[in-house]
């Protein structure tokens, strides 16, 4: 079992809080294909929660000390019906992230874009040119 200073649990205590439970126990108890499932789980995500069903608080406190010692995990935290356990995955298992960089692009000089409003200096002096033919209800008289 890993001992984690508080430091480093309430770290993971952070991490964990929005994950679901991914690994249900229920009446069979820690069965062999539970347990497998609870290494497949640390293996992929390091830090899971599992969800124990029907037990009293005794009974769960036994059971995340017994998942502790048979997966070498550490116990992060338990609350109500849920376990929070973290294990390291090993350092042949971990992703290897690569950046890559990107070769400089060639500098070209391109043509800046045309402003929103553009003015036609010979027609409408000063004036905005409009941006499409727009058609819109007749205007209200006013009655008066």
């Amino acid at each position: 079992m890993t001992d984690l200073t508080p430091v480093q649990r309430r770290a993971l205590r952070a991490r964990a809080h929005h994950l679901n439970p991914v690994v249900s126990v229920a009446g069979n108890g820690l069965s062999p294909s539970v347990l497998a499932e609870i290494n497949h789980n640390l293996a992929a995500h390091e830090l899971i929660k599992v969800r124990v069903y029907g037990e009293d608080r005794d009974a769960r406190e036994q059971l995340m000390a017994d998942i502790c010692e048979q997966t070498g995990a550490a116990s992060i935290q338990h609350i109500g019906n849920i376990l929070v356990l973290w294990r390291e995955a090993p350092a042949e298992e971990k992703p290897a992230v690569e950046v890559k960089k990107r070769a400089p692009r060639p500098s070209v000089d391109k043509p800046k874009a045309r402003a929103a409003y553009t003015r036609d200096t010979t027609a409408n002096r000063g004036k905005p040119a409009s941006r499409t033919a727009r058609t819109s209800a007749p205007r209200r008289q006013s009655r008066g």
